[in-house]
């Protein structure tokens, strides 16, 4: 019996053993094509919300501290720079919006060096299919093309903004208005830095 339950505790080791090393050789294989795989949705984000580039803008980046979340770590924010001709056309960074009507909703925007927002994109949501989730589309995405602090009155028409809401559906389009305005806030407090040559990584 006793000899059995040994045999059984060695087999079952080697089985262990054998499990975790397959594993950790698929880990070791798929590492890099998932890598690839992020840093090619990444760049497909950024030609989004970017003005024309010649440059690879998630290799040119600033990272600046926004704050700290609730367990007081830094919040950080990067900012993927955008050249043509060698010369900076455009930062790309993403924000979240907190109070959509089901959670965050990332933000990526695009802003030009006179704080002007060349697009924006929505990274991820969990908003209504059929209501909130029309913050997915062209139509009310570029309502914010060449929108600034200064030409644009930051809320939804239902608060007196100029932003269109969807019918059944203000709590998204407001939380992404929220969102992309803080964002160009944030951009405007640390332009010096983001658009410094070199500037911070």
């Amino acid at each position: 019996m006793m000899k059995d339950m040994g045999r059984l505790l060695i087999t079952l080791t080697l089985i262990a053993a054998g499990a975790g090393l397959v594993l950790s050789l698929v880990e070791s294989v798929t590492r890099e094509p998932i890598k690839e795989q992020r840093r090619l949705q990444m760049l497909k984000a950024l030609s989004a919300v970017l003005p024309s580039f010649d440059n690879s803008p998630d290799t040119d980046i600033v990272t600046l501290q926004n704050g700290v979340d609730k367990k007081g770590k830094p919040i950080e924010v990067i900012f993927y720079r955008a050249r043509k001709d060698g010369e900076l056309v455009g930062s790309a960074f993403s924000a979240v919006a907190p109070d959509g009507y089901s959670g965050n909703i990332r933000v990526m925007i695009g802003v030009r060096p006179d704080e002007t927002v060349n697009a924006i994109e929505i990274l991820n949501h969990a908003e209504t299919p059929g209501l909130g989730d029309k913050i997915t589309f062209a139509s009310f995405k570029d309502l914010f093309k060449d929108k600034s602090l200064e030409n644009a009155d930051w809320r939804v028409k239902k608060d007196g903004g100029e932003f269109d809401q969807f019918s059944g559906a203000t709590i998204s389009p407001r939380a992404v208005v929220g969102a992309v305005k803080k964002g160009l806030e944030f951009f405007r407090e640390n332009k010096a830095k983001i658009l410094a040559e070199g500037g911070p990584s």
